[in-house]
Parts: structure tokens; sequence; C-alpha cells
């Protein structure tokens, strides 16, 4: 099965709109981001796909969603990572990630979690290192707190001035390749 596939089935067993407030559910099927509350946004379903093909996430994986907003892909990875692996996510505004968590919750993903970013420390470091980190916000450059939490052979793609970019880490140091151009709210701490 192909990469775009598994994380297209992957997104059609996580609803959307059960991550979405109630104003926002009637939009959940149409492919655009949505406001969330709170200057934030749930990222369109095409950006989505792109972003978690390129960082090609695997059963048994460790990973770092960093923005996690309204916790859909949390769900997403969770469900891809299986039982076997783990999903650790942040998200800079409490209001949301409390929303996200009662919402993960539903969803039987116990390997999932969300917790409110510490906006002085960037990622989780505590859990590190990560197979693969996604960040759903637009950075102003590579962020090295984040780079530091990848292990070797990971992957992290991350938009950075308005360009998607997916950087892997060999022994060493970082490779970054260049993936199109996005638009995100901003990343808070990079």
């Amino acid at each position: 099965m192909s990469e775009r596939l598994r994380v297209i089935e992957a997104m059609r067993r996580r609803d959307r709109t059960r991550f979405l407030p109630e104003h926002a559910r009637r939009s959940a099927g149409l492919d655009h981001p949505i406001s969330i509350g709170h200057g934030q946004t749930n990222s369109q379903p095409s950006t989505v796909v792109d972003m978690l093909v390129l960082l090609d996430v695997h059963p048994g994986h460790h990973v770092l969603d960093v923005g996690s907003g309204s916790g859909w892909t949390t769900a997403i990875l969770g469900d891809i990572v299986g039982p076997d692996g783990t999903v650790t996510a942040t998200e800079i505004v409490p209001q949301l990630a409390e929303r996200a968590r009662t919402v993960l919750k539903g969803e039987d993903l116990p390997w999932a979690t969300i917790h409110d970013a510490d906006p002085d420390n960037l990622g989780w470091p505590e859990l590190a290192p990560y197979d693969r980190i996604l960040v759903s916000a637009e950075a102003s450059r590579i962020p090295n707190a984040l780079v530091d939490q990848l292990d070797v052979g990971g992957v992290m793609v991350i938009p950075v001035n308005g360009r998607m970019l997916r950087i892997v880490m060999r022994a060493d140091g970082p490779d970054v390749t260049e993936h199109g151009l996005y638009r995100f709210v901003p990343l808070v701490g990079s």
C-alpha cells in the first residue's frame, strides 16, 4: 500500500468533524483550513496528507506532534503508529489542548497524549529522542531545540518561512530538503 493511501485511510478512520468546534463542523468535508478559535486553525486535509506522507510514519514509531491544535493530526498519527508506538503532542493554547484531550479520549488511542506546551521549552524534550516530529505551525527558522530532539535517522516536517521542509537527522547532522510553499499560523517560541 502506498504511503499516501495509508495516510488517507487513517484520516478516514479519524473523522475531522469530531475535532472541530460545534460551529465549524458543517465545514469539515471542505479542503481548507478551519478556524478553531484562539487564532488557530485545523489544517486543510490535503496539506495534512502532504505533511504526513513526507513524515513517513510507521507502526511503532515514537512521534512528537508540535502544535496539535484540535488534536486531529495527533489522532491520525496515533492511528498510524498503533499501540506499539507513541504520539506525544503539545499545544500552546491551554483551552485548545484541553478540548483536544477530551476529544482524543473518545478515539481509543491511549498511546497518544496531548500536553500543554511550555512557551519557554519547544517540543517535549523529556521523552526525546523521537523517530518523527511533525510541526503544524510556521517557524521563522529551523528550531534547533526540535532538531536536537530527533533521533539519528529521524525525520521532521516543518513549515519555515512559507516553505515545507523535510529534515532527516543523519549521523553527521541534519539533511534539509524543500517540498513546496505552504502557510500556517506562527510557531510560538521558534
